[in-house]
């Protein structure tokens, strides 16, 4: 069933549909998605998939699919409104989601936790819970693959499932605070009976240790695994066995084997440029810091979220010790009056030599694990108007705005206000200094 509320996009799906010959498999309806999925609800004939796929948040068809999706059915959700989620407007999230968001390094994984939460939380209502197979971070959206059971058991075990985050605003440093807690009773592997109680911390003091400077507290979020392993190695599986199928195969198979990679119990990252700029550093490769994290105990590995994350069961502390070795132990910077500084000494001493797990499997193989853009202004464009095209005002905005910086012939149109070094009483245009120092 293809359902839209718009009436020419109904049409065109039936054109589409018969172009293709496939009639028996596609019923276009010209409907409310909210109100096609109570109707399954209450004529209990679910559906075995449902995809949602709004233009921004799915959050107004939540609550209706977790109802209509068949027991053990697959529920696939499509989020582009990433400035909500990635900590822009924090209560605009907690409306959509029951969730703030906060605009750290590691927004794009915390946007994928979140929507797992809402999505767990909305059918725990029903006394139904949801298992993740597969949660990916892409371009400028998310997407999340997921299982829809019914159990009244397990729907108890969904407030150990969530946590809060507590995130430094000075040197980023988070900890995790979960909902609750789960104890094992009984003999037998796995255990028999659980004892769900609250959790207690927090697990920060009033102000970070590391730069005393305060948290902020984002969630709750979604704090178990992200994705299904075997799912992924069968996904894997399946493009090896059907070669040349997806046109998009190399994008595919890089990004899977990075999701294959990461860590599945550790949740959110922190990055180099972030962790370097810190302690007022050069940045160390990736393979510097992987080295270092192995030699000193720890494990590693990417995030298919970011390029240049670094996903770690080691402890703040120990982290920022790796970090103040390679500091000291590297070019002197001047200080940084913005950024709290970090006492020198440090209780582990690093080894940056390279260790023989550095290199994960997908940076050896070259795979296209992070691509580039496919064109210039990619990214998602207005939404679609009843009668086709933008808004005037809209197209004459883009006019005007397209190339401000770099297009300025004549200079009309800049700012007028002095620049820094005017400020500062060593800009070289004296009085007439102004926005733009082009004749």
């Amino acid at each position: 069933v293809a359902s839209d509320c718009s009436p020419r996009a109904t049409e065109l799906m039936a054109r589409n549909v018969a172009s293709n010959g496939v009639g028996g498999l596609v019923t276009p309806r010209l409907a409310d998605a909210r109100m096609l999925m109570y109707q399954s609800k209450a004529e209990r004939e679910p559906f075995d998939v449902i995809d949602l796929d709004p233009y921004g948040s799915p959050a107004p068809f939540l609550d209706a699919a977790v109802q209509a999706v068949s027991e053990g059915g697959l529920l696939c959700v499509t989020c582009t409104d990433m400035a909500v989620m990635a900590g822009n407007s924090a209560e605009t999230c907690y409306s959509k989601y029951g969730a703030v968001s906060l605009k750290g390094k590691f927004c794009h994984e915390m946007a994928l936790r979140i929507i797992l939460h809402s999505l767990d939380l909305r059918a725990n209502c029903y006394q139904r819970f949801v298992v993740p197979l597969l949660s990916v971070s892409a371009d400028f959206y998310v997407r999340v693959f997921v299982r829809v059971f019914t159990g009244q058991a397990k729907v108890k075990a969904s407030a150990s499932k969530q946590a809060l985050v507590f995130h430094c605003v000075g040197c980023g440093s988070h900890h995790l605070q979960r909902l609750g807690r789960a104890t094992s009773h009984g003999s037998g592997f796995p255990p028999s009976r659980f004892k769900y109680s609250a959790a207690t911390g927090p697990p920060v003091g009033p102000t970070c240790e590391f730069c005393q400077q305060r948290h902020q507290v984002g969630g709750p979020i979604w704090a178990e695994p992200l994705h299904d392993p075997a799912f992924v190695e069968g996904v894997l599986a399946a493009l090896e066995r059907s070669p040349g199928r997806f046109s998009t195969e190399p994008r595919m198979r890089g990004m899977l084997s990075v999701i294959a990679e990461e860590l599945s119990d550790v949740p959110l990252y922190y990055t180099l440029d972030g962790l370097s700029s810190t302690v007022r550093s050069n940045t160390p490769s990736l393979l510097q810091l992987r080295s270092a994290l192995l030699h000193a105990g720890f494990r590693v590995s990417l995030s298919h979220a970011c390029r240049n994350a670094v996903k770690t069961d080691a402890p703040p502390a120990a982290l920022w010790d790796i970090m103040r070795c390679w500091g000291f132990g590297g070019p002197p910077t001047p200080p940084n009056p913005l950024t709290p500084p970090f006492p020198p000494p440090a209780r582990l001493q690093a080894s940056f030599a390279l260790h023989e797990d550095a290199n994960p499997s997908s940076r050896k193989r070259g795979l296209k694990r992070f691509p580039e853009n496919p064109e210039a202004f990619w990214g998602p464009k207005a939404r679609a108007k009843p009668g086709g095209g933008i808004a005037p005002s809209l197209q004459e905005k883009r006019e005007r705005l397209q190339n401000k910086r770099t297009q300025r012939p004549d200079g009309a149109g800049l700012k007028q206000f002095p620049c820094k070094r005017f400020k500062e009483g060593t800009c070289p245009q004296g009085e007439q200094c102004c926005y733009s120092h082009e004749p």
